[in-house]
């Protein structure tokens, strides 16, 4: 998938950039682990400029957080124990990220953008959970900004080793990924136990 990202990326420049971060952020699996760095290897050779590969990523990523959010948010469970059980979605998802946002509430959604992988998703549960529209997107701002500032900044200081970089951000994404879904799901688990304790 790397060689074929870059490709598109190499040959649209921002409009694949555009594409493909509006799709992930949208929950396809196009990570920004490898289009944004690629992006800024780009604009390290002279063919694309830096701010715009910033900016229209994070555009990208408002553009397909708020669709992602406005499908959840009308169709909401529907969706998600509907045609969502072909991705695996499953009641006890729902009832997370229900009880993630009845916990966090809006800081769920800065810290969600500024995890690999799980940036991917955490339009969902918000939808979920109707975060007011404003704050949602002013916070899917601030986290994909820096995020995306990041990656673009590593493809264009590292532009040599992009494909070792690629590789090494997204594994790392994985874990953080993997480690947060077993922090959520024990607090989950903690918070039913405290539930079912309390006197009816």
């Amino acid at each position: 998938m790397t060689s074929a990202l870059a490709g598109l990326v190499s040959h649209y420049g921002l409009l694949a950039v555009f594409l493909t971060m509006t799709g992930e952020s949208c929950g396809l699996p196009l990570p920004s682990e490898v289009v944004v760095p690629f992006a800024g290897v780009l604009a390290a050779n002279g063919n694309l400029n830096f701010v715009a590969v910033v900016l229209v990523a994070t555009f990208a990523n408002l553009c397909g957080s708020l669709l992602a959010y406005a499908i959840v948010a009308r169709w909401g469970r529907d969706i998600l124990l509907g045609p969502g059980r072909w991705l695996g979605i499953r009641r006890h998802h729902v009832e997370i990220a229900d009880r993630w946002f009845a916990r966090w509430g809006l800081l769920a959604v800065f810290i969600g953008r500024l995890l690999p992988v799980v940036r991917t998703y955490i339009s969902f549960p918000a939808g979920l959970a109707r975060v007011p529209v404003g704050r949602f997107l002013l916070l899917t701002f601030a986290g994909a900004l820096p995020w995306n500032l990041a990656l673009a900044w590593i493809g264009y200081t590292l532009r040599q080793h992009y494909e070792q970089v690629a590789r090494l951000i997204q594994d790392g994404g994985y874990v953080i990924a993997v480690v947060v879904a077993v922090i959520v799901v024990v607090w989950w688990a903690r918070g039913r136990r405290e539930s079912a304790s309390e006197p009816g």
